[in-house]
């Protein structure tokens, strides 16, 4: 499963994303870290980290300055089958679930974590949640969506190409 992931770091009142890898990080704090490091001098601000993996679900890191990070998970069933979801577990926001046998299909995502992190950003918890249990949206609609209301719709795109 290939999963895109992004920063997104606020300069002078301007989103600027970089994509980057989370495969050497091993706890939260890893990725807290390469979000700072991906952010550079903005490492002082707001940085939201965004996660598509294949259609199937997505993630929202946000950390401001050297707070812990926030954590929203589309599906915390998804911890039991990636490694880099089961990071996320770290933060204390998110709880796995009993791992349900059997491997099919999960046609209503189970949302996990602070489905409040967007809100000054532009998604209300309320929106964040019901985007993500819309039937017929995609992970990357979703972030997408997410991406335009805070200002960095654009920068994510040019990412995605």
């Amino acid at each position: 499963m290939s999963i895109f992931s992004a920063v997104f770091c606020r300069v002078a009142d301007e989103w600027t994303g970089t994509e980057t890898e989370l495969d050497d990080a091993a706890t939260i704090d890893d990725v807290a870290d390469a979000m700072r490091d991906a952010c550079g001098g903005a490492a002082e601000g707001t940085m939201v980290l965004v996660m598509e993996a294949d259609d199937e679900w997505f993630a929202v890191v946000r950390v401001e300055d050297h707070a812990d990070p926030r954590v929203f998970l589309s599906d915390v069933r998804v911890v039991h089958e990636s490694q880099v979801a089961a990071l996320l577990l770290d933060s204390g926001e998110i709880e796995a679930p009993e791992q349900a046998e059997g491997t099919g299909q999960k046609p209503y995502p189970q949302p996990g974590g602070d489905s409040r992190l967007l809100d000054d950003l532009g998604t209300p918890a309320s929106d964040l949640e019901a985007l993500t249990t819309s039937e017929g949206l995609l992970p990357g609609d979703v972030l997408t969506d997410v991406a335009e209301r805070a200002g960095f719709g654009e920068p994510l795109e040019a990412l995605r190409l």
